[in-house]
């Protein structure tokens, strides 16, 4: 008998649907009926492509008798976090206060007016390394709640004063200047590992913000200790297991320092990023891995995480089937040096292992390798590592495949729809930008209604019932103006207008000027969350702080701009004390400080070779967060335009920042100088 998941559009929530625990959704109507069954409610928040979700779903939700107990004592809501961040963030800043950590799965027990007044994260079946049983810890909390429940409120309720004691207000500092810029590099230089590339010890993640931040702060400064570290992080993550050598694109993180054995998963929105990154890496040094790297994680969402609708898929799992049956972390990618031979023959496979670092005792378990590119001395013939590459992901494609999450949400869609665009434009691949384009298509025609409002996510064509959040707003409007910059269609810029209104409007305290994850009108939590702080993804915060001052430089709109400014303000404070959780604030901080530069190119027509020239050497340029807007003299589809004639009947280029333009020219070299100095 499926529970009430039935119906819902998250894969993960859909995954759970046939459980034998008695889910509900997170609505009004499960508070209501704890609050008339008098019992308290088990929140457990996860996602689809969670390993530790799916081992404590098949160990306790899945068996019987634990769903009897839950049923019987608890109103159990079931929530995934991709799709309710807000809800997530809220229970997970609870989590860390009371614990000292988090993660997923996240397992919360409320009071039936949702306040937590007991927290953990993944309970074993049995007790073990002095955790105890999650059967041992529903007792407990139903022993509480019946007997001392006097005492549970008193504990919920202190707990939701001290969350509601954490309002941050630093949107009303200074913008942060060239000082604060450089203590942040201080810091990143003092958390860098030179030996491995990256910051900090394991587990380590791909640092793809910091990165950004680190190729302005170059371009802006000339300082080289910046583009060394991006330099090496990015050839060391290429070369590790945390890249996929066959089939492009990058895993979560690593386990190790040496990005040797990736946790499996591959989230939409780490390689949408990454491919930005190396995009960016090429642009600044001509690298032709950097090059490669791009392209491959940029065919490699293309081709495995877009949907039948145009969108990008969310995930795919790091379990799958290692072909008995059972579900295993990393089957569908490791290799033992057999498996090669079997493919490839003796002589080839032997290359084959030395080329990619596999071995008799393997790096991963049980024998089997994660396929790296370790540096060798001595050439190899590139048409016979092309053919071995081919013949293995061949077979690859054979065993059974890892696990998609169909959802489409729209703030993943943002980057990944700035990353294929500028991608695309720099190596001269139009499918690329063609498919930023229908990825935009669908959000635009599924997630946006006639107020412009976002939808969170949708599947298979219906738009979910969840509000989009500030970073929903800001991703998006991120990605349109990337678009604009890439197509020169104006729609872009104006659909990106809509959305930061919406910001302004519903997210920004209009007294401190500091930002909000959820809209002003938004379902009501226990506190209304905020977190300026990047992590996997930019901030709500410091994407919309981006997106704001690029579209301020593209309409010269005053109140986007002061808004940008406002909200930097937090990395005045946080940049210098933890730089490596506001990479995209310092990237956005570079921008504010080098103008940024507004490009503009006319021509007779886009498709005009010279004009076409121009536009590329625009877009090429290393600026940090320079926006550029091509199109017919005199045309109104951009703001930049207007008043821009062509020169002598020739395509022209006009750069412009703080108020001041450079002389129009028609020459490349001077336009890519104007762009560089």
């Amino acid at each position: 008998m499926p529970n009430r998941l039935a119906h819902e559009t998250s894969p993960y929530l859909l995954q759970h649907a046939d459980n034998p625990v008695d889910w509900w959704p997170w609505s009004a109507e499960a508070f209501e009926e704890a609050r008339k069954s008098g019992k308290p409610v088990l929140l457990s928040v996860g996602y689809s492509s969670c390993h530790w979700c799916h081992v404590m779903a098949h160990e306790s939700f899945e068996d019987q008798a634990t769903a009897d107990y839950l049923n019987e004592h608890f109103v159990n809501i079931k929530v995934d976090r991709e799709e309710r961040p807000d809800v997530d963030a809220v229970y997970m800043e609870a989590v860390q206060a009371a614990t000292g950590q988090g993660g997923w799965p996240m397992t919360v027990f409320l009071t039936p007016d949702a306040e937590p007044f007991y927290f953990g994260t993944y309970f074993p079946p049995a007790p073990r390394h002095g955790s105890p049983s999650f059967r041992q810890v529903l007792e407990g909390v139903r022993s509480a709640w019946s007997d001392r429940r006097d005492e549970v409120a008193e504990v919920a309720g202190k707990i939701v004063r001290d969350l509601a004691g954490r309002e941050i207000s630093y949107g009303d500092a200074q913008v942060p200047g060239q000082e604060e810029l450089a203590q942040a590099l201080l810091g990143l230089t003092r958390e860098y590992d030179p030996q491995r590339g990256g910051f900090g010890g394991a587990p380590k993640f791909p640092p793809s913000m910091v990165i950004e931040f680190l190729l302005r702060h170059h371009a802006r400064t000339g300082a080289e200790g910046a583009l060394q570290m991006a330099v090496d992080t990015c050839e060391r993550m290429a070369r590790g297991g945390i890249y996929d050598q066959l089939g492009g694109g990058f895993a979560r993180y690593s386990v190790d320092r040496e990005w040797v054995v990736p946790h499996f998963e591959k989230m939409l929105y780490d390689n949408a990023l990454l491919c930005r990154v190396y995009a960016h890496l090429w642009r600044s040094t001509g690298s032709e891995l950097a090059r490669r790297v791009a392209l491959e994680t940029a065919d490699f969402m293309v081709r495995e995480l877009r949907t039948g609708e145009g969108g990008f898929a969310s995930a795919l799992d790091a379990d799958s089937d290692d072909g008995t049956g059972r579900h295993v972390e990393g089957a569908y990618y490791v290799w033992t040096p057999q498996q090669l031979t079997d493919v490839l023959g003796e002589e080839d496979a032997q290359l084959a292992a030395h080329y990619f670092g596999v071995t008799e005792e393997g790096t991963f378990e049980h024998g089997q390798s994660v396929l790296q590119l370790p540096q060798h001395d001595g050439l190899f013939d590139a048409g016979k590592i092309a053919s071995i590459r081919e013949r293995l992901l061949d077979k690859r494609s054979e065993r059974p495949a890892p696990g998609r999450d169909d959802k489409v949400v729209a703030a993943w869609n943002g980057l990944t729809i700035a990353a294929l665009a500028e991608t695309g434009a720099y190596f001269d691949r139009p499918d690329l930008v063609e498919a930023a384009v229908g990825a935009a298509d669908l959000l635009v025609r599924l997630h946006l209604d006639e107020q412009a409002r976002l939808a969170r996510t949708s599947k298979d064509g219906r738009a979910g019932a969840h509000a989009g959040v500030l970073e929903d707003y800001a991703d998006v409007a991120e990605g349109f103006l990337a678009l604009a910059s890439v197509t020169g269609e104006g729609v872009w810029l104006e659909f990106a207008g809509f959305l930061l209104d919406h910001v302004l409007a519903r997210f920004v305290d209009a007294e401190s000027g500091s930002l909000y994850d959820t809209a002003a009108d938004a379902e009501k939590l226990i506190r209304r969350p905020q977190d300026p702080t990047d992590n996997a993804t930019p901030s709500g915060w410091t994407a919309a702080a981006g997106a704001l001052l690029s579209y301020a430089a593209h309409t010269g709109a005053e109140p986007h701009r002061t808004a940008a400014e406002r909200a930097l303000g937090v990395v005045k404070a946080l940049g210098p004390r933890v730089p490596r959780f506001i990479g995209w604030g310092l990237a956005v901080a570079e921008a504010l400080l080098d103008g940024p530069r507004e490009v503009a190119i006319v021509g007779p027509a886009l498709d005009d070779p010279a004009t076409r020239t121009l536009h590329r050497t625009a877009l090429l340029g290393s600026a940090p967060g320079a926006v550029v807007a091509v199109g017919p003299a005199e045309s109104d589809e951009f703001p930049l335009l207007a008043g821009r004639p062509l020169q002598q009947g020739q395509p022209a280029a006009y750069v412009c920042r703080n108020f001041t333009c450079d002389a129009p020219t028609t020459d490349p070299e001077r336009l890519r100088n104007a762009l560089t100095s």
